[in-house]
């Protein structure tokens, strides 16, 4: 098995969690230039990471990835409230990105265009769902959605993409989670 990817990427960090005591090859890419850049475009036509390669078969995203290994691993299945949790971590993680790569394109994502407003209105309606969704109990375990949740905020807090000032359950959160094994052995800052 091996998992294609950067080690900066909330969503291959996710699945490297996952595959935390699963024995797979991790592809560290330098995914925006050179070798690594055509042997990512050789394995995953999104031109996308992570991908994931096990028993001839190619998967090109992270969600489903994780699909491919519950069922190999033997994970159980998530419920609907998990799948909008992850549509929601999702939504934010997009907009988090996009936002992220106009601005290292010199793009400043601070002009009043529509393309930057609902990128951050939808980070800041994603944040305020997951910050009551907290508030009501939500994401008390460590399977997938939390794990996709933590990486989420933590990247956000490694990038320094969004003040989480406002939000302390999702602080909170990351706070409980940080010091996990699987969580400090793919630390983007190492």
């Amino acid at each position: 098995m091996k998992l294609y990817g950067s080690t900066t990427s909330p969503y291959v960090r996710r699945i490297r969690i996952i595959l935390a005591n699963t024995s797979h090859e991790f592809i560290d890419l330098q995914i925006f230039a050179g070798e690594d850049r055509k042997l990512l475009a050789s394995r995953n036509p999104t031109m996308k990471v992570p991908c994931l390669e096990d028993d001839g078969q190619m998967l090109f995203d992270s969600r489903i990835i994780y699909r491919y290994l519950g069922e190999k691993l033997g994970h159980t299945d998530l419920n609907w409230e998990q799948e909008n949790q992850l549509t929601l971590i999702d939504a934010a993680n997009d907009s988090f990105v996009q936002l992220l790569l106009l601005n290292r394109s010199d793009i400043d994502t601070s002009q009043d265009k529509l393309h930057f407003r609902l990128q951050k209105e939808r980070i800041e309606a994603v944040l305020q769902t997951l910050e009551a969704q907290l508030e009501q109990g939500g994401f008390g375990g460590w399977a997938y959605p939390e794990i996709s949740l933590y990486t989420l905020i933590d990247w956000v807090e490694f990038r320094q993409l969004h003040d989480l000032a406002d939000f302390p359950e999702l602080r909170a959160f990351r706070e409980r989670h940080v010091d996990r094994i699987e969580v400090t052995a793919t630390d983007p800052r190492q």
